[in-house]
């Protein structure tokens, strides 16, 4: 038993000095970088260039063109009205949001198109063709709103639209069928309590609104990031790539409803009257969808379609009242 000692002990001490020994470690793998959504514009390349001083004349945003009397009967438009070739046709082309989660937006489970927007443009169909349902719809991004007016390739646009003088030059717009206001959202505890915490700090708006010439008057002027959709301005927020999104409270009310760690915060800075877009020269249409929403504040369609998407978040609003040009 003595001879064995020594083997053992030897044994026990290589043990102990392999035991010792560690490899060197290995340097921590890097933290993966959130890849940012596709077409981000961000600094000045972001911001709309400025209007030149004159260049927009002055006008009343809210006022339209009256409606010429009583609405006809559905599929009875009379003969070489824009409403009669929408009816030969059989179905009314509109361009529409599928991001815009309350106003317009492709349910998941359906599939379908819905939200507030969607239910206007129903009730123009339904007086033109006796279907609420005869709509071929292209969605569109912000930024494609007056260009595919312009284009003759939608009749109507109803996408949270601002009415502009600026944008009066281009095309023409309803009467204002929804009020709203511009505010700020952002991600619960970030410390920012309104717009006029965002001087130096990253914003996000979609390309093509309003909505970045409007935060860009703000004290210290955000560092602008200009997406395609407003969904990208939620991911990036929720990747910690924004600070902030600014835009119409409704707008904002959608995305906070697809995520409870975000929230509006501030006073609203804006007033965005919201109206639907059409060509220029189709006077009639416009005439035509001003007597339709007449229709829906007089029936209640309007109220109850309101009562469904919008007042539980943004509370009770009247319909806006119509203003017409002389």
């Amino acid at each position: 038993m003595k001879k064995g000692l020594p083997l053992v002990a030897l044994l026990a001490g290589v043990l102990l000095t392999g035991c010792s020994v560690s490899a060197p470690s290995a340097a921590p793998p890097p933290s993966p970088v959130p890849p940012r959504p596709v077409g981000v514009v961000e600094g000045p390349g972001a911001v709309p260039s400025p209007v030149a001083p004159g260049a927009v004349p002055q006008c009343d945003p809210r006022a339209s063109l009256r409606p010429d009397g009583a609405l006809p009967a559905p599929g009875a438009m009379p003969s070489g009205t824009t409403m009669r070739k929408i009816q030969d046709r059989g179905r009314l082309i509109v361009g529409v949001d599928q991001n815009a989660f309350l106003f317009g937006y492709r349910n998941p489970a359906t599939g379908q198109l819905e939200g507030f927007d969607i239910e206007m443009l129903r009730a123009v169909a339904q007086a033109i063709l006796g279907n609420p349902d005869a709509i071929t719809y292209k969605v569109i991004t912000q930024a494609q709103r007056i260009p595919v007016v312009k284009s003759g390739e939608v009749d109507i646009v109803a996408d949270t639209m601002t009415i502009t003088c600026g944008r009066l030059q281009d095309v023409n717009f309803t009467t204002v069928y929804y009020e709203d206001g511009q505010q700020v959202m952002v991600l619960k505890g970030s410390g920012i309590k309104g717009p006029d915490d965002l001087g130096g700090r990253r914003a996000c708006a979609s390309k093509g609104t309003t909505s970045i010439a409007e935060f860009q008057k703000l004290p210290g002027k955000p560092v602008t990031v200009a997406v395609d959709n407003w969904t990208d301005c939620l991911v990036m927020l929720q990747q910690g790539q924004v600070d902030a999104i600014s835009t119409d409270a409704g707008i904002l009310a959608g995305l906070v409803a697809q995520d409870p760690n975000t929230e509006i915060v501030g006073r609203a800075f804006t007033e965005e009257p919201h109206g639907m877009a059409i060509a220029k020269e189709n006077t009639d249409l416009v005439r035509f969808v001003n007597a339709v929403l007449e229709k829906t504040k007089a029936n209640g369609e309007w109220a109850a379609s309101y009562r469904r998407w919008l007042e539980p978040r943004m509370g009770p609003q009247a319909p806006p009242p119509a203003k017409y040009l002389p």
